[in-house]
């Protein structure tokens, strides 16, 4: 629905082992964290293993099968949410080619019989990896 925009241009941060990049929400409604099925994220065409990939949103950080049952947790058409995976990406310079896959359950559109509407939209920018900042 509004694919190009999911990726937060100039948001790229590594630590030299582990990336992340803020996403924004395709779709114009709140959705809580239960729809958020599943992300992808591939830097450079390599993509971060699924097991490391991690959501982050409203000051939480949770696995995918953690927001399976998240109902307590919105993800809103104005805010960010941080998709971060384990790639070795160098803070430098050069300009990166970023990729992120999502998949959203949309639960008050039924299309079958206890079946709700999925869309999967993907999204690819080009930009430097900025360092970490140490917390």
């Amino acid at each position: 629905m509004i694919a190009d925009r999911i990726i937060e241009q100039g948001t790229l941060i590594t630590d030299g082992t582990r990336v992340s990049v803020e996403v924004r929400i395709p779709w114009y409604r709140a959705l809580p964290g239960s729809c958020i099925a599943g992300a992808a994220l591939s830097i450079d065409g390599v993509e971060a293993p699924a097991a490391t990939l991690r959501w982050g949103m409203n000051g939480r950080t949770f696995t995918f099968d953690e927001l399976v049952g998240e109902t307590g947790e919105w993800w809103f058409p104005t805010d960010s949410a941080v998709l971060s995976g384990d790639l070795v990406v160098a803070a430098d310079a050069a300009e990166h080619e970023v990729r992120v896959d999502l998949t959203l359950y949309i639960p008050y559109i039924i299309i079958g019989d206890d079946e709700t509407l999925h869309i999967e939209e993907h999204d690819v920018k080009t930009m430097p990896a900025r360092e970490a900042v140490a917390a």
